[in-house]
């Protein structure tokens, strides 16, 4: 397995996460958002990943691009340890969690969003960062409030599952943005009890090949 992806890319994380905890060894190869326009659109990354978009997974010579793709597949592939429940409600709803997170918050806060509210609206950073802010604490309250029914040790109950790989980033780039995430008690406990596993430590933003020394 080769995973195409990027340190700080919230979607790679959550990616990270499910590789390690279904003990899949990968190569990590890096794609930098940022340098020279951003490597993703380089031409040979783009027969990859026609989005322009980390992560990409390559297994057996074929590519899957979109981090909710990519842990369905290694669900299918590698059913143990599970990350998503056998009965129907129980997986929907985990999947249900994962798209607050998966299309409610991450795409407003992308670089092409971004790059566009400048463009279009000239939007300075202080603009940007409110943007992102105001969008990210809407998604985490109405996850807060959807978790609260459903949370024991981690997202649901007390395995885990996809729901945790996608929080635990969600709420790093949180901090990355200054959201003020005390009023999130339920999600910060499950992500206190996520951070002591060894699959998530691994997956860190700050223990990464392409990590910055100063990050």
């Amino acid at each position: 397995m080769i995973l195409y992806n990027y340190f700080r890319s919230s979607a790679s994380h959550r990616v990270r996460i499910a590789l390690n905890i279904k003990g899949l060894e990968y190569e990590y190869r890096p794609v930098h958002l940022l340098n020279n326009g951003g490597e993703q659109h380089g031409e040979e990354y783009t027969k990859l990943n026609p989005s322009h978009e980390v992560p990409t997974l390559v297994h057996k010579g074929r590519a899957i691009g979109q981090s909710m793709a990519i842990l369905d597949y290694l669900e299918r592939i590698q059913p143990t340890p599970p990350l998503f429940p056998q009965d129907p409600y129980e997986r929907a709803v985990v999947v249900q969690a994962c798209e607050i997170m998966n299309s409610g918050i991450q795409p407003i806060l992308n670089l092409r969003v971004l790059g566009e509210l400048e463009k279009r609206y000239s939007a300075d950073a202080n603009s940007k960062t409110e943007w992102i802010q105001h969008w990210m604490k809407y998604g985490l309250t109405a996850l807060e409030t959807f978790l609260q029914r459903h949370a024991g040790t981690y997202c649901f109950g007390n395995e885990v599952t996809a729901a945790d790989c996608f929080l635990v980033p969600q709420l790093v780039s949180g901090e990355r943005f200054k959201v003020p995430l005390a009023n999130y008690p339920t999600l910060n406990r499950v992500r206190a009890n996520c951070e002591k596993l060894e699959a998530f430590i691994k997956a860190s933003p700050l223990r990464q090949p392409d990590t910055p020394p100063t990050t």
